[in-house]
């Protein structure tokens, strides 16, 4: 047990570390692709941090041996948005309050383009939706609907890069030197300690994510649970650590954009991997965590509609997850 949490706690310190060489790359990467902020953490940012979750469902769906292991990928591929919709927004808004001082803010408003964002929500929620929807029934043609996900993501990441941006406020523009090479931050460098800190952020949270696997069977939780209210949230350590790090500079427009770019994986890629290989079939617990998922999204939806998110507004976003983890205990 002192093993375990000296693990976990390791990998935990290890992974800020490794995201914190990561968003230097990736923002110098996106600096030499001519990429907007939103697109950088949309689209570069996501694509990394999501590997570690979409990988979880991977190995579950494709290489598992029996229905449970399979159900454990199915569990990740519905816990991540939860987790990312819950959980990683409400930190932002956290991480916002909390530096409200230190960042010289007058008001707790969250600086972003919230007509983008709210039309991320927007997209997020119908294909949620169908993903949804596709638990609840059974028809032989369903594994073929798998394409449409992918066709979804491909569409998304396209619109990202077309996008042509206002022109960003001064602190965006600001890079600290890249890490790995302060005085010749060319794309070669920036690609090189982009790849070098995923390495450690992937071997790391799969620590992580074991080291809580073995915490869960001994509060006596099934693998089941573990996969969909424990899991997720070492996989999507990433997106939440990038987020705390850019909110601490100043640029909540990265993060949000991050997060609002991990879900959109996280409701397609690994949503695909389910369909193609297995029954896609959803138990009460997978449809409650739909269900709170889609009213997480939901209020998001509104607050940024609304065109002035409040930080504080946007820290009770976390309390949904509370919620949802409290109704499986007491269920």
């Amino acid at each position: 047990m002192v093993l375990t949490l000296v693990l976990f706690l390791a990998s935990a310190v290890l992974i800020y570390l490794a995201c914190e060489h990561f968003v230097n790359s990736i923002e110098w990467c996106g600096r030499h692709l001519n990429l907007g902020a939103t697109a950088i953490g949309s689209v570069l940012a996501a694509f990394g941090t999501a590997l570690p979750e979409s990988a979880v469902t991977f190995f579950a769906v494709v290489f598992g041996k029996t229905p449970q292991a399979r159900d454990i990928g199915v569990g990740a591929a519905m816990g991540g948005p939860l987790v990312l919709a819950t959980i990683a927004y409400g930190i932002v808004g956290l991480a916002l309050w909390l530096n409200q001082k230190r960042l010289k803010r007058s008001d707790h408003l969250v600086r972003a383009d919230y007509k983008r964002l709210g039309n991320d929500q927007l997209s997020f929620l119908v294909i949620f939706a169908l993903k949804l929807f596709l638990g609840l029934v059974a028809f032989s043609l369903k594994p073929w609907l798998g394409m449409v996900f992918l066709a979804a993501y491909a569409l998304y990441v396209l619109r990202e890069i077309l996008i042509v941006e206002p022109q960003s406020d001064d602190e965006d523009e600001v890079l600290e030197p890249l890490k790995i090479r302060p005085n010749n931050p060319n794309l070669a460098w920036a690609l090189t300690q982009a790849l070098l800190s995923l390495s450690v952020i992937a071997l790391a949270s799969h620590l992580f994510v074991a080291q809580l696997t073995n915490l869960g069977t001994v509060l006596g939780l099934s693998p089941h649970l573990v996969a969909l209210l424990l899991s997720p949230v070492a996989t999507e350590l990433p997106e939440t650590l990038n987020a705390i790090i850019w909110v601490r500079q100043g640029k909540e427009r990265l993060a949000l954009a991050n997060i609002s770019g991990a879900m959109m994986i996280q409701a397609t890629i690994p949503s695909a991997l389910g369909i193609f290989f297995t029954p896609w079939h959803f138990d009460r617990t997978l449809i409650t965590s739909g269900l709170v998922t889609g009213l997480a999204i939901g209020v998001l939806w509104l607050l940024f509609r609304a065109r002035k998110v409040d930080s504080r507004a946007l820290t009770a976003i976390a309390l949904l997850y509370g919620v949802f983890a409290a109704s499986l205990f007491l269920g």
